[in-house]
């Protein structure tokens, strides 16, 4: 039997870990993500280099990679001193430097696939830097995907600019060839949504016949989704393609340690409540258990390996 076809779609920690839960089965894994970040190193080789920020690629590659854990750790080796150097990560600047070479950022993520030795496919949402705005509940608009969470207020949309970008062939390819399209985990405004408002992407993900899923996220993210619950998530995503996407939700519900709660508290997150009823009025099937391990006994991450047979097993 042919391995599943899995495309998973958003940035962020949240994508790594996922994808280096899933690279364990025997699956084809195609993973999209988003080019809309602009702060840090990505942000400075975005404006000095005019090339799409590097940051969340770097990270899907790594997760993806099967090399020594010493490359790896060269990959994501952050400088700390030097004029110009001081803050970049050494994977931004060889994907960089990739691109400028081949002439093109997502022929750059192949050839560094190979030299990484990864295990599927990395592909860009779009071959552009994408820049995404929001306009706040108070009618203020903020510019640039760093900046949204720093306003503190909520969030009534987003969008981003250039409005109607090209989505890779590639890209839509994986998706029209899916099994499963996963979608999440993320920050849902500024690292899931931007792939999504890829107009082509969207639009080839409601003409898959594949199970589409959305993995919400464990807790709310401050200047993002405070009070969030499991299904205002999922609304915010439908509001924003213009129609419902997906077939089943994953969310977690168990507890969060009393100790790890207080800790995410100080930084005004909280568990994402699972509102079962109002998913099952979204027309979702609910897939809920408990699906966290805690890192050095404070970080929450999702079980990559338990979500990993959810989705392989639907």
């Amino acid at each position: 039997m042919a391995p599943q076809k899995v495309v998973v779609i958003g940035g962020g920690t949240g994508l790594a870990v996922l994808l280096r839960g899933l690279k364990t089965f025997d699956v084809e894994i195609s993973a999209i993500v988003t080019v809309a970040d602009d702060g840090g190193s990505s942000g400075r080789l975005r404006k000095e280099l005019n090339v799409p920020p590097p940051g969340d690629v770097r990270n899907v590659l790594v997760a993806l990679a099967e090399v020594e854990p010493l490359i790896e750790q060269l990959f994501q080796h952050r400088f700390k001193n030097g004029e110009g150097l001081s803050g970049h990560s050494l994977g931004n600047l060889l994907l960089a430097g990739m691109t400028s070479i081949t002439g093109d950022f997502a022929q750059g993520i192949t050839e560094l696939s190979r030299v990484l030795n990864v295990r599927g496919k990395v592909l860009p949402a779009s071959n552009d830097s994408l820049e995404l705005s929001a306009t706040l509940t108070d009618g203020t608009t903020i510019h640039g995907e760093s900046n949204i969470p720093k306003a503190n207020k909520p969030i009534a949309n987003v969008w981003i600019e250039p409005k109607n970008p090209k989505a890779l062939p590639e890209t839509l390819k994986a998706i029209h060839e899916a099994d499963k399209i996963v979608i999440g985990p993320g920050s849902l405004f500024t690292s899931v949504l931007p792939n999504l408002l890829v107009p082509e992407i969207s639009e080839a993900i409601m003409q898959s016949s594949a199970k589409k899923m959305y993995i919400c996220n464990v807790m709310t993210q401050f200047g993002e989704t405070e009070r969030y619950s499991a299904s205002e998530h999922v609304t915010a995503i439908h509001q924003h393609v213009g129609t419902a996407l997906f077939d089943y939700v994953i969310v977690n519900d168990a507890p969060i340690p009393n100790k790890v709660a207080m800790r995410y508290l100080d930084e005004q997150a909280e568990a994402v409540s699972c509102d079962e009823e109002a998913l099952l009025q979204l027309k979702l099937q609910v897939i809920r258990d408990d699906f966290i391990l805690i890192d050095d006994g404070e970080h929450i991450r999702h079980h990559a390996k338990k979500i990993s047979e959810v989705i392989l097993s639907i």
